[in-house]
């Protein structure tokens, strides 16, 4: 798409939040809607973005926009639904599930997952179960009620960005953990990517899956800045 913008900036649209305009028009969403965030400083991010486009519009090179985009068309459309498909990844959690073999790899993946799950423990009241091999587990249903209500609690930029960390990562545990600062994006890509970088190690790092795992830990990255400066008021 062609730049046909050539000032850029936030306007304080209260009680709705601050509202990135171009030339005076407000941006909207795929779905038409004002693209408005919570806060100054984020707004600002999305204005940045905006404001570094060339002559032509590239919307991979605006993810904090995308984030916010989701918020307010998927998220704010149905929050039941959207909560819904992030807790699934609960019940097939990437840290759940513990490789029976080799020794090494063992013990990497619980000294990495175990923590996480106790700390879901301490921080949430709920544990999910883990098991070796491949074969699924049933959680327990009030512990996947529990988890429910934990995303649940969370604002709709908060959910968008809950829901793009999970599946980045492949587990609503590691989302969790890095949402609430127990742990940075560098962790939550070391976590979620602790399979695959053992798999490295002996066999080496193939183009296709090191552009997948660059375009995994970016999500990551962009997610932990999105709630950074949601944060940031």
């Amino acid at each position: 798409m062609k730049r046909f913008y050539k000032d850029v900036t936030v306007a304080d649209r209260q009680p709705d939040g601050f509202a990135i305009e171009l030339d005076g028009r407000p941006v909207r969403t795929p779905m038409r809607k004002s693209l408005h965030v919570p806060g100054a400083r984020l707004a600002d991010a999305l204005a940045g973005e905006w404001s570094a486009q060339g002559e032509t519009i590239e919307l991979d090179t605006m993810p904090l926009t995308r984030i916010a985009a989701t918020a307010i068309d998927r998220v704010g459309a149905d929050p039941g639904a959207y909560v819904g498909q992030v807790v699934a990844y609960a019940e097939t959690d990437l840290v759940c599930y513990r490789a029976p073999a080799p020794t090494e790899l063992v013990l990497r993946q619980s000294a990495a997952w175990e923590p996480l799950l106790d700390w879901t423990h301490e921080r949430f009241g709920v544990r999910l179960a883990a098991t070796e091999g491949v074969t699924p587990i049933d959680q327990k249903p009030d512990a996947l009620a529990r988890m429910r209500d934990i995303v649940a609690a969370h604002d709709p930029f908060e959910l968008a960005v809950l829901g793009i960390a999970t599946s980045a990562s492949g587990s609503l545990v590691v989302a969790l953990a890095l949402a609430h600062s127990r742990i940075d994006a560098e962790q939550a890509f070391e976590l979620s990517q602790l399979d695959e970088t053992y798999q490295i190690e002996f066999w080496g790092l193939d183009p296709e899956a090191e552009r997948k795992r660059e375009f995994l830990k970016a999500d990551l990255e962009t997610s932990a800045a999105f709630l950074e400066l949601l944060c940031a008021g």
